[in-house]
């Protein structure tokens, strides 16, 4: 009998040493005594494509930039910098880029980058074996080719004073010819951060990339997106510590500020309220400057933003520099008889009505769309806000153009060309307004011809000058973003352009 009590005393122990082990295993917040370095982030929305040659929402870009690399790598100033190409040279007539590949880089499923899949990338974004296309940013390259194994051409058809920007995985990030076909439900790339998995409606999920180039980084071992459109929610969420990093609207950063840390963002986007060109009666641009003199930007600064923005007056922000050109936010000071007579004049003296499309992804669009409907119906227009979900706005207003007027904030971008050319009235992929302007085609075409930075600076502030003048939209502002973290968090980096980078992202305590 005393043999089986004891037998049963050292099953019990045993069990307990497991049911340990056990729970210390499911909880993961400790390795080798140290905190796991795993973070969770809040973002508005799913990707629409995790392929990110086809991804077209900044929101996409905002998540899975972690997992993709181009030849080039944007800086936070704007700048660029070698990435998969560890150098390059340029022939004295502009047309021939010669790129040195970096050694030693491997793709997420371990095999090697070669110049075999720098090729297949750049023939796949040019439809060369397809013949259709999946960016406009190459129909200017007359050939490619890599003479060995280290070494990667470029030959253009004309010089391109915007090609480098071309190159970044914004435009052109490298994923090998071995999983074509497979890249959106399997995206591999050679980015810090490889996809684990996509749970739609819920997260994204990525894992520390163990083979990554640079040996340093990163430091985070698990990434996690979550989707969570509504911002009371989200900020439930951080205080509950169920998300480690989130925006936070301006009216309710007082909630935050004190348990957690807020660091400031300058977006370089442009916010605005635009319309439908082709469809009546919007495509008179009387109708479009009396709509610019009746919106308030200040009230849409004050009451969505708290301030926490500057006013801008064309498609380009402050944070741009010297390509900005100033006092173009001036120039449709509110006015509301000269708002009337210009409806007057384009044959509308009692008004009309017009449906808002906007999405359900971000609260402010709607709140946005709210200060409209009051200052527009003070001039006789009459305006229906329809709240539709994010996929539903990409596939009806951005991709279907079917819409009326619309809100939305247009990605920053390093590069003035980038900013600009949605306006040009041949780029279909971009062009959800349908601006049509002979002068501003001119000039966005001379400007890529142009060596001259002075020549090509006003070049780029005529263009800004020629979509004020047109009202191609309401230009309302560049709202700063707020960012609540959890304490201990450092490297977060801040683009020109959307991009939760966490390659530099660490737990301090």
């Amino acid at each position: 009998m005393k043999k089986n009590k004891n037998w049963f005393m050292l099953i019990a122990i045993m069990f307990c040493v497991l049911l340990i082990g056990a729970c210390s295993g499911e909880e993961g917040s400790e390795s080798n005594g140290e905190k796991a370095q795993a973070i969770k982030v809040r973002v508005n929305d799913d990707p629409d494509f995790l392929d990110p040659h086809l991804a077209t929402a900044s929101i996409s870009y905002q998540m899975i930039l972690n997992m993709f690399e181009g030849l080039f790598a944007p800086e936070t100033d704007g700048s660029l910098t070698p990435a998969l190409a560890e150098s390059y040279e340029l022939s004295e007539d502009g047309l021939t880029y010669t790129f040195n590949i970096r050694d030693n880089v491997k793709f997420h499923d371990g095999n090697a980058l070669t110049v075999e899949d720098i090729t297949y990338t750049f023939n796949r974004l040019m439809g060369t074996d397809n013949g259709e296309p999946l960016s406009s940013n190459f129909n200017n390259v007359a050939s490619i080719e890599a003479p060995d194994a280290d070494t990667f051409v470029i030959k253009l058809k004309e010089p391109n004073s915007n090609f480098l920007y071309s190159l970044t995985a914004l435009q052109s990030a490298i994923i090998p010819a071995s999983n074509d076909g497979k890249q959106n439900d399997n995206p591999i790339g050679t980015g810090p951060f490889k996809f684990v998995k996509y749970t739609p409606g819920a997260n994204l999920e990525l894992a520390k990339n163990e083979e990554y180039w640079d040996e340093k980084l990163p430091y985070l071992d698990k990434v996690t997106f979550v989707f969570q459109s509504d911002d009371q929610s989200a900020l439930m969420a951080l205080k509950a510590k169920e998300v480690d990093l989130t925006g936070v609207p301006a009216n309710r950063l007082a909630e935050v500020e004190n348990d957690f840390t807020i660091s400031k963002q300058n977006n370089n986007s442009s916010l605005i309220v635009t319309f439908n060109h082709e469809k009546e009666p919007f495509n008179d641009v009387k109708v479009r400057q009396a709509i610019n003199y009746a919106i308030n930007k200040n009230d849409i600064i004050d009451a969505v933003f708290s301030g926490y923005a500057t006013p801008i007056g064309s498609n380009m922000s402050p944070a741009m520099g010297d390509y900005y050109k100033d006092g173009l936010q001036d120039v449709y000071a509110r006015n509301i008889e000269k708002a009337k007579e210009l409806l007057a004049e384009a044959g509308y003296p009692d008004g009309f009505s017009t449906k808002i499309t906007v999405s359900s992804h971000n609260d402010m669009y709607s709140n946005i769309a709210q200060v409209v409907v009051e200052n527009l119906r003070e001039i006789g227009i009459n305006v229906e806000i329809e709240v539709v979900e994010w996929g539903i706005w990409l596939e009806r207003v951005y991709f279907g153009r079917d819409y009326e007027m619309t809100t939305i904030d247009l990605t920053g971008r390093p590069s003035a060309y980038e900013i600009l050319n949605d306006y040009i009235s041949t780029n279909d992929s971009e062009n959800f307004f349908r601006f049509k302007n002979a002068e501003f085609d001119q000039l966005m075409a001379n400007v890529l011809k142009e060596s001259d930075l002075d020549k090509r600076i006003e070049m780029y502030q005529r263009a800004q000058e020629i979509l004020t003048e047109e009202s191609a939209s309401v230009y309302i502002a560049d709202y700063q973003v707020l960012w609540a973290s959890a304490k201990g968090i450092e490297g977060l980096k801040s683009y020109p352009f959307w991009f939760h980078d966490m390659s530099e992202v660490r737990f301090t305590e």
